[in-house]
């Protein structure tokens, strides 16, 4: 079984003095937390907020404000190298279209990894477009996401666009649970569900923990 985290110390190790660019895909701040701590201090980071899973708008708009508030408030930290922000479109017609038929599929399963392509498919192009070394998510630092399954399709986009794929498990070396103390430092808003409808379909009924 291959270590990502083994994979992407090898690579950090040879860019310290680098600062290559990565796009990085964040499905929300708390989550983003962590992996701009990180990865902040080895390359010159765009997040790329792009999520048309999301819903309602409402709930949207309330994660991309908190997305931009803590990129604000860690850019003025020292050591670590500028964050920029790029919001992509938000069209929720593109993630109905591609849970089509799967609308009972549990959560972790096909309809997820169609979320997963739907959402690194736009980081690639956007990645490819914009001359970027790296492009990953930030997705893989969640315990209810299949890290394995993020690589896979990562790793399948890259070669198809041509930009490589940052390998990751940010949920290693207890990333989550410095996304947990992250979002209480800065008082973060933490949604208890993904962020579809089905998710929170689940959370009501008690089957996804919060």
């Amino acid at each position: 079984m291959r270590n990502y985290q083994k994979e992407l110390d090898t690579l950090l190790e040879r860019m310290k003095k680098e600062a290559p660019s990565l796009l990085l895909h964040s499905c929300c701040a708390p989550c983003s937390s962590y992996v701009l701590e990180y990865l902040s201090r080895y390359f010159s980071i765009t997040v790329f907020y792009y999520n048309p899973n999301i819903s309602p708008e409402e709930e949207y708009r309330k994660r991309v404000e908190e997305q931009k508030r803590l990129i604000r408030e860690l850019s003025e930290r020292s050591g670590s190298f500028p964050i920029e922000f790029v919001e992509g479109s938000y069209d929720p017609d593109a993630f109905y279209q591609m849970a089509k038929g799967m609308e009972h599929v549990p959560e972790g399963g096909e309809r997820c990894f169609g979320c997963y392509e739907l959402r690194l498919r736009q980081a690639a192009s956007m990645a490819r477009k914009g001359g970027y070394d790296y492009f990953c998510t930030t997705l893989s630092i969640s315990p209810l996401k299949n890290a394995g399954k993020l690589m896979e399709i990562g790793e399948a986009l890259a070669e198809e666009y041509g930009v490589s794929y940052l390998p990751s498990d940010f949920k290693k070396r207890e990333g989550y649970k410095r996304s947990i103390e992250l979002s209480k430092e800065f008082g973060l808003y933490r949604q208890n569900y993904c962020g579809c409808i089905f998710s929170k379909r689940e959370e009501r009924a008690g089957s996804v923990p919060k």
